[in-house]
C-alpha cells in the first residue's frame, strides 16, 4: 500500500497514522496511550500495528496476537506479551508477585484474585516503560483469552504516567464487550480513488472498467478484498465481466476465496495447514512433531508456491491473515480435524503443558471417553489454582459432555455450572443445571443445585428471588450436613436483608423463623452466633436480640477471628453495629473489613465495605475521607466491571445538601431497585430523602419521607433512623400525634441498645416533643451524650435544635451559642444545607456571622486528594498504587500536581495540613 506524506508507506491511513504518530510522540515525553483499532477484517488493522511497530525506534515493543482456539485458556495472551518481562518479576510487591507468577503457572498457590493479577501487570508494564519506553500491540484482540483481555483492560484504563503504549486491533462485529471502555480508533474502507490504486497494483491483465466498478463496489474499500477478490475471478472475468455476482459478506467472501486456495492445494500441503490452524501457539517443533505422527514431510510440504502465499514457517508459525486460519480449519472435515488435533495432542509434552494437551485430546474425541473426561477435570483443577475460572469452566463442561456414566457426568455438570457462575456467565451456568438435574441426583446433590440456582439469582441482581431458594437448599441440608445448613440459612438471612420490603417470596421474618429451625451446630462458630443473633432479631425482635447481638459484635471485634469469617461476614456485623447503634464497633468492623478485602484482594467485596466505611465517615462529619471512599467504590467496580451502588453518592449529595443532585439520585435508585426486588436499598433512599428535606427546612416533605423509611420496622438500620427523622419532621410541622407515635418506637430500641448514640438521639427527639425545663434537659442531655460518640453530625444537628429551641423561647442570647457550634461544625465539613439553617438562626439573634471561605484544599481533584490523605498518612507510592490501582509512576505523577496545587514540596509540609478526614489505609 503505497502512499506519500504523514504515514508513508499506508495508503489512504493518514488519519489513522497521524493518530499513532500521536500516541508515540506523547510515549516519548513520559505520557502513556491507548487506543483500539475497530474494523472488519481485511480492512487493514494490522498493517497499522506494522506500521507503529516501524515508527517506535528506540522503544522496546511487544506483540501478541489473539487465536480463537485458545480462548478457553485463561491467561493465555497476557502470558504470551509478558513473556519477555517476566525477569521483572521478583521486584514487584510480594502479592502481586505471587498473584501473576500462580496465574502463569510458574509457582504454586492459592487462586490469585483477577484484580491483583492486573496490578501486577500494570506494575510490569510501568517498571519497564520506566527503563525504555513500551509499545504493546494486541492483534485480534477479540480472540484473546476472558481473563486476558480483562487484564489488559484494566491496565489500560490505569495507564497514565508510564511511558507505555497499548494498542489493540479488534475485528467488527466481534461479538464481544471486551475493550469496551477504551478509546477506539474506527478504521473504515479506503476512497474510492485510493482502492482504485491499490486494485492496479495487483491487477497485471486487462480490467474492464465495468468490472473494476464492481470489484470497488463490493469490496467497500477493503484492503484485503481488493487484493484478493480479483485471485478469484478468470481472465475473462476481469476482461469482460462475466463472473456472477456474489450476495455474501465481504469478510466471508474472502474466506471462501482463501478456501478455494486451500483445497486447490496437493492433499500432503492441506494437512500440514490443517495441523499448523489446529496449533495455536505457533509452535513450529511442536508442528514439526504433529507432522511426523502423520507421516507429512513439512519442507516438502510448504514448498508449493501457492502454500508460500499463506502460511510461513519462520521462528514461528504464521498464517498470511486470522482469515487464512480459519479458512484452512473450516476447510478441514471432521475426521481429518480429530486425526490433527490427535496428533497434537500426542506431540504435546503431558508434563510442560497438560492443558493444551487435554484440551487437543478433547477435540480428537467424538463420544464419551473416561479418560479424557478426567484428563479435562485435572486441568480444571490447575486452571482454577492460577485463578483461571472461565478456562476450569470450559474443561469442566467439556469434560461433562465426554462423561458416560450419569452420576459422575451430573456431578462435573455442577461443577462446571459453579465455575460459570463464578466466571460471571450466569445463562451457561443456568443450562448446565438443567443439565445436572436430569440425572441421577441424591438429597445432597438437589440442596446444592438450589443453592447454586440462588446464587445466580443473587449474584445478577441482588433481587428477592435468592431467599426461597436458599431455604430450600439450607431445609435439605438440614438433613445432611449441619454445618452447611447453618451457612445456607444464613446466606438465605443475607439475602433477604437486601430484598427487605420488596422480598417476593419469604420475607424477613419467615426467613428469620425458618433460621430459628437450624440444626444445632457441631462446634458453635461466630457465624453461629451471627445466626442466631439474626434470627432472633427477626422473630422474637430488636429487645429479645439485642444483648444476642452485642455479644457477636464483640466476637467480630476481636483480633483472634478467623481470618476467612472476618472476611466473609464482616459486612453484616457492620450491620448489625449500625442497627444497635454502637458507633465504635461500626468503626472498627467496617474499618477491619476494608483492610482485610484489600489485603485479600477480595474485589467483589470491597465495594460492599468501602460504602459501610464511607456512610460510617459522612454520619462523622468526614465528608472528604467519605468522599475518597466513595470514589474508591467506583474505581473498584470500573476495574471489576460490576455497576457502582449509588448509594453512598447520594448520602455525599445529602449531606452537602445538594438538592437536584440528591433528587436525581433517588430517582436512578429507585428505577433499578424496584424492579430487581432490592428493598433495602429503597428504605435508605427514602431516609436520606427525608434527612435531605428536613435539612432544607421542609418539613412536611420529610415527614412523607420518613414515614416511608420507617414502614417497615424489621429491616436493619435505616428504619430505626427514619423514626428520628419522622420525629423531627412532624414536630416541626405541627404533627404532635406521628411524633410522638414514631418516639414510643424508637425508644424500644434505644433503651434497648443503651449506647450514648442511641440515647443521645433519643433525648434529642424527647426534647423535640417537650417543654420549659423538660426540653432544655434532653436538649443538655443528647449534646452531652453526642459529644462521647462519633456521630458528630447527630451532636450538631442536637446543637442546632437546642438553638432554635432557646431562640423561640427568646432566649437569643443563650441561642447564640449552640446556634454558633452548629453553624462551625456544619461549615467546616460542607454541609451547606444544614449550615445555611444554622445560619439563618444565629443571624435572626442578631449575632454577626462570619463566612467560611473556601480552602485552597478544595483545588484538588477528588482522586488527588485521596493521594494526598494516603501520602499524608505515611504510605509509600506502590502503597498507594495497591490501593487505588494505578502504578507508582501515576501516583508520582498526581503528587507533584498535589505539591505544585498546594504551594509546597515534601511529604512531610503535607502531613501538617492535616486534610480533613481520614486516610483509610489498609
Amino acid at each position: 500500500m503505497a502512499g506519500s506524506g504523514a504515514g508513508a508507506g499506508l495508503l489512504g491511513r493518514r488519519h489513522e497514522c497521524q493518530a499513532l504518530d500521536d500516541l508515540l510522540a506523547g510515549l516519548r515525553t513520559g505520557r502513556s496511550g491507548v487506543v483500539v483499532l475497530r474494523g472488519e477484517a481485511g480492512i487493514g488493522k494490522t498493517e497499522l500495528l506494522r506500521y507503529l511497530r516501524d515508527r517506535a525506534t528506540g522503544c522496546r515493543t511487544l506483540k501478541v496476537d489473539g487465536v480463537q482456539s485458545e480462548m478457553e485458556l485463561s491467561y493465555a495472551g497476557l502470558h504470551q506479551l509478558c513473556a519477555p518481562l517476566l525477569a521483572g518479576l521478583d521486584g514487584l510487591p510480594g502479592p502481586q508477585r505471587d498473584a501473576l507468577g500462580t496465574a502463569f503457572g510458574l509457582r504454586a498457590g492459592a487462586a490469585p484474585d483477577r484484580f491483583l493479577v492486573g496490578l501486577a501487570t500494570l506494575s510490569l508494564l510501568a517498571d519497564t516503560g520506566g527503563d525504555q519506553p513500551l509499545v504493546c500491540l494486541v492483534d485480534d484482540a477479540q480472540w484473546l483469552d476472558r481473563a486476558s483481555a480483562l487484564t489488559l483492560e484494566f491496565v489500560a484504563r490505569r495507564l497514565l504516567a508510564e511511558s507505555v503504549v497499548l494498542v489493540f486491533a479488534v475485528r467488527e462485529p466481534s461479538g464481544s464487550e471486551a475493550l469496551g471502555s477504551l478509546p477506539a480508533l474506527p478504521v473504515t474502507g479506503l476512497t474510492d480513488a485510493d482502492s482504485r490504486t491499490l486494485l492496479d497494483s495487483v491487477v497485471t491483465g486487462p480490467l474492464d472498467q465495468r468490472v473494476r466498478d464492481r470489484i470497488i463496489a463490493e469490496s467497500r474499500g477493503n484492503p484485503l478484498a481488493l487484493l484478493e477478490l480479483p485471485h478469484g475471478l478468470s481472465s475473462a472475468d476481469l476482461a469482460g465481466g462475466f463472473g456472477r455476482p456474489d450476495a455474501w459478506p465481504l469478510s466471508s467472501r474472502i474466506e471462501q476465496g482463501f478456501l478455494h486456495r486451500v483445497q486447490s492445494l496437493p492433499a500432503e500441503t492441506q494437512r500440514l495447514l490443517f495441523t499448523a490452524a489446529a496449533e495455536p501457539v505457533g509452535d513450529v517443533t511442536l508442528l514439526r512433531r504433529a507432522a511426523e505422527r502423520l507421516r507429512i514431510d513439512v519442507d516438502a510440504a510448504a514448498s508449493h508456491a501457492d502454500a508460500a502465499e499463506l502460511i510461513t514457517l519462520g521462528t514461528r508459525v504464521r498464517f498470511r491473515h486470522p482469515l487464512v486460519r480459519s479458512a484452512v480449519y473450516r476447510a478441514a472435515s471432521p475426521n481429518d480435524r480429530r486425526e490433527v488435533h490427535r496428533a497434537l495432542a500426542d506431540a504435546t509434552d503431558a508434563r510442560l503443558d497438560p492443558d493444551r494437551r487435554a484440551w487437543h485430546l478433547a477435540a480428537a474425541t467424538s463420544g464419551a471417553d473416561e479418560a479424557v473426561a478426567a484428563e479435562l477435570e485435572r486441568s480444571a483443577g490447575r486452571a482454577q489454582a492460577r485463578g483461571g475460572i472461565a478456562a476450569a469452566a470450559a474443561f469442566l463442561q467439556r469434560a461433562a459432555a465426554l462423561t458416560r456414566d450419569p452420576a459422575r457426568r451430573t456431578q462435573r455438570a455442577v461443577a462446571a455450572a459453579r465455575a460459570k457462575l463464578q466466571a460471571g456467565a450466569f445463562e451457561p451456568a443456568a443450562t448446565l443445571l438443567a443439565t445436572a438435574e436430569a440425572g441421577p441426583l441424591d438429597e445432597l446433590g438437589r440442596a446444592r443445585i438450589d443453592v447454586l440456582r440462588a446464587e445466580i439469582a443473587f449474584t445478577q441482581n441482588r433481587g428477592s428471588e435468592a431467599p426461597a431458594l436458599l431455604l430450600a437448599a439450607a431445609e435439605r441440608f438440614g438433613r445432611l450436613d449441619a454445618t452447611l445448613s447453618r451457612e445456607t440459612y444464613l446466606n438465605a438471612v443475607a439475602a433477604a436483608i437486601f430484598a427487605g420490603r420488596l422480598a417476593r417470596g419469604p420475607g424477613l421474618r419467615e426467613v428469620g423463623r425458618a433460621a430459628r429451625g437450624a440444626p444445632p451446630p457441631p462446634q458453635p462458630r461466630v457465624p453461629d452466633l451471627l445466626l442466631d443473633a439474626v434470627a432472633v432479631r427477626l422473630t422474637d425482635g430488636y429487645a429479645a436480640s439485642a444483648p444476642m447481638m452485642e455479644r457477636v459484635l464483640a466476637a467480630f471485634c476481636d483480633e483472634a477471628l478467623p481470618y476467612q469469617e472476618a472476611l466473609r461476614w464482616n459486612w453484616l456485623a457492620s450491620v448489625l453495629a449500625a442497627d444497635l447503634w454502637d458507633d465504635e464497633r461500626w468503626h472498627l468492623v467496617a474499618t477491619r473489613h476494608v483492610t482485610i478485602t484489600r489485603e485479600a484482594g477480595a474485589l467483589s467485596a470491597l465495594p460492599d465495605a468501602l460504602d459501610s466505611l464511607a456512610h460510617m465517615h459522612l454520619i462523622a462529619g468526614e465528608p472528604a475521607a467519605a468522599a475518597a471512599l466513595i470514589e474508591e467504590v467506583g474505581t473498584v467496580c470500573a476495574a471489576t466491571g460490576s455497576t457502582p451502588a449509588r448509594v453512598g453518592p447520594l448520602g455525599l449529595a445529602v449531606w452537602r445538601g445538594r438538592e437536584r443532585e440528591a433528587r436525581a439520585l433517588i430517582d436512578a435508585i429507585m428505577s433499578e431497585a424496584v424492579p430487581r426486588g432490592q428493598g433495602a436499598a429503597v428504605t435508605v433512599a427514602h431516609w436520606y430523602h427525608a434527612v435531605l428535606c428536613n435539612g432544607l427546612g421542609r418539613h412536611a416533605d420529610a415527614l412523607a419521607a420518613a414515614r416511608e423509611a420507617a414502614a417497615h420496622r424489621q429491616e436493619f438500620a435505616s428504619p430505626q433512623w427514619g423514626l428520628v427523622e419522622l420525629v423531627e419532621a412532624a414536630a416541626r410541622s405541627g404533627s404532635p400525634g406521628p411524633a410522638a407515635d414514631a418516639l414510643e418506637q424508637l425508644s424500644e430500641t434505644t433503651r434497648a441498645s443503651g449506647t450514648d448514640w442511641a440515647l443521645g438521639v433519643e433525648a434529642r427527639s424527647r426534647a423535640l416533643l417537650s417543654e420549659g425545663d423538660a426540653a432544655e434537659r434532653f436538649y443538655r442531655e443528647a449534646i452531652e451524650r453526642l459529644d462521647r460518640t462519633r456521630v458528630r453530625v447527630e451532636l450538631a444537628r442536637a446543637q442546632l435544635l437546642y438553638g432554635e429551641w432557646l431562640r423561640r423561647e427568646n432566649r437569643r442570647v443563650d441561642a447564640r451559642a449552640p446556634l454558633g457550634v452548629a453553624y462551625e461544625m456544619f461549615s467546616r465539613t460542607g454541609a451547606e444545607a444544614f449550615a445555611e439553617r444554622a445560619r439563618k438562626e444565629l443571624q435572626a439573634t442578631g449575632a454577626r456571622v462570619r463566612s467560611h471561605a473556601v480552602t485552597t484544599h478544595t483545588a484538588l481533584t477528588s482522586q488527588e486528594a485521596q493521594i494526598a490523605r494516603l501520602a499524608g498518612a505515611g504510605l509509600t507510592n506502590p502503597e498507594i498504587g495497591a490501593q487505588l490501582f494505578l502504578s507508582p509512576h501515576t501516583v508520582e505523577w498526581h503528587l507533584r500536581k498535589v505539591f505544585s496545587k498546594l504551594g509546597i514540596s515534601s511529604r512531610r509540609e503535607l502531613r501538617a495540613l492535616r486534610l480533613e478526614g481520614e486516610a483509610t489505609s489498609a
